[in-house]
């Protein structure tokens, strides 16, 4: 998983639909892969279960990994055992579903991507569909033209039958014709829902398109040098520390960010109109009267009560976080 981080971390940099795009392009060319050195169709009582499971398991992983590969799901579910309690108020379950439903959608690119590709080929669909037994489908598919169709359907995707190649090949176009009909309406969904949701949030934003495009620089730009910082720093205090213990000496004193400190900035950033700070971090380090001990009753308020979901990822709207 470490290995994917650089790739993914490169689409993280790139604009929005160059880095939604290459997600799409490696997914698709990691199912061209699998169908032609993995895939083989069993052409027996298994070709239902065997085409599904293709289809659709390897869909369930790319999702699972979008999760797992995410900033965003750790933020949102790091600590929350502890603040369990939280859950049962209104606003904070609604807050908290609109955020997973945000990483959710970002999550969904890889393995819709997966699913579109795959039944545009039409492999999948074509080996479970001639295992299917369903007696309606095939009274549908098959007719007087096709005398093996009803008894031999699941060997039509296989060579070497002795079913006529003739046969075999008009039954499976229109199996293959369904299936990419199917991924034409599951590309053309995606990309209008997604459409649709960007054309709305735009529409309600409370800010210029030019300050919208700065604040997403200015984002991008923070979260470079808050990674930078941060392993400078637990270089610097990793050294320290075993340079002591070396030389039996006591530490130098070096400043860290408190624990307070940490878990403000780990919260997501609720935007408020009237608000003229541009993330969590900016707005901590403006407000907080001692930055070296913050009190728990600051004038940054918890994040964790989501008072106002509607606009918790709105810099990051459309964004992909990995």
């Amino acid at each position: 998983m470490d290995k994917l981080k650089p790739l993914l971390s490169f689409a993280q940099k790139q604009q929005t639909n160059f880095g939604f795009g290459l997600i799409a392009l490696i997914t698709a060319g990691g199912e061209h892969i699998f169908s032609v050195f993995a895939f083989k169709c069993p052409c027996n009582d298994w070709n239902f279960v065997y085409g599904n499971v293709c289809l659709i398991v390897p869909a369930l992983v790319l999702l699972i990994l979008s999760y797992m590969l995410s900033n965003k799901t750790w933020k949102l579910f790091t600590g929350l055992c502890l603040r369990k309690s939280r859950l049962c108020r209104f606003k904070y379950a609604i807050g908290f579903f609109f955020v997973f439903l945000q990483i959710t959608t970002t999550a969904m690119v890889a393995p819709l991507s997966w699913i579109a590709v795959a039944l545009l080929k039409g492999v999948y669909f074509e080996c479970s569909l001639t295992g299917a037994n369903i007696t309606l489908f095939r009274r549908q598919l098959c007719n007087e033209k096709f005398t093996h169709c009803r008894t031999e359907l699941e060997k039509f995707p296989c060579d070497g039958t002795a079913v006529p190649q003739s046969e075999r090949v008009a039954v499976l176009s229109i199996i293959r014709a369904e299936s990419q009909v199917l991924g034409w309406i599951l590309i053309g969904s995606v990309i209008t829902f997604t459409f649709l949701l960007t054309c709305m949030a735009r529409c309600y934003s409370p800010i210029s398109y030019m300050q919208l495009k700065f604040w997403r620089m200015y984002t991008q730009k923070e979260s470079e040098f808050l990674d930078s910082y941060t392993a400078q720093h637990a270089e610097k205090l990793a050294k320290r520390n075993i340079s002591s213990f070396f030389d039996l000496t006591k530490p130098i004193p070096m400043k860290s960010p408190p624990r307070q400190a940490w878990e403000k900035i780990s919260s997501f950033y609720k935007f408020r109109s009237m608000d003229k700070y541009y993330s969590i971090l900016h707005k901590y380090v403006c407000t907080c009267e001692d930055l070296e001990n913050p009190l728990v009753r600051h004038s940054v308020r918890s994040e964790n009560d989501f008072s106002n979901p509607a606009a918790l990822a709105f810099v990051d709207e459309g964004k992909l976080d990995l």
